[in-house]
């Protein structure tokens, strides 16, 4: 399903969609969508537990999504919209796709490419975040205290 939209927000609400459908099927929230020409061309969510796959995180699905949906393996007219800043994993994965965009919410101090001082974003990739970064870290927030509760 093709769905247009035009604003950086209403494309993270749809990530934040994406990463509730996570959180109610017990995965880390994290939801990603991917836009080329103003559409939707990718929606994804973690899916680690339920596929038993590390590298299932919202980020690689939706890369894989997108290519198969334009048939092409690389993204520089794309932005990825995702709730969590990507690990390094992702990172190098959006570095391969040359993905033209990356968008998140939330910061990962943990894990986040750009937080363990790593650069692998391609050298033409621009780099956002802190979009709805409150919604994001919410959600992050409740599936921890939940876990641990």
């Amino acid at each position: 399903m093709e769905l247009s939209i035009h604003s950086d927000a209403s494309y993270m609400k749809e990530a934040l969609r994406q990463a509730q459908y996570a959180f109610d099927e017990g995965e880390i929230p994290v939801g990603a969508v991917i836009v080329c020409q103003n559409r939707i061309v990718a929606r994804a969510y973690n899916q680690t537990e339920k596929l038993q796959d590390v590298t299932a995180h919202a980020e690689m699905l939706a890369i894989t999504s997108a290519a198969n949906t334009l048939g092409a393996k690389y993204l520089s007219e794309c932005t990825l919209f995702v709730t969590l800043e990507p690990c390094l994993m992702c990172g190098g994965a959006l570095y391969w796709s040359q993905m033209g965009r990356v968008v998140y919410g939330a910061s990962d101090p943990k894990r986040g490419v750009l937080q363990v001082g790593a650069s692998v974003f391609h050298p033409k990739t621009q780099v956002q975040g802190g979009v709805m970064q409150a919604e994001a870290k919410a959600l992050l927030d409740t599936f921890f205290k939940n876990l641990r509760g």
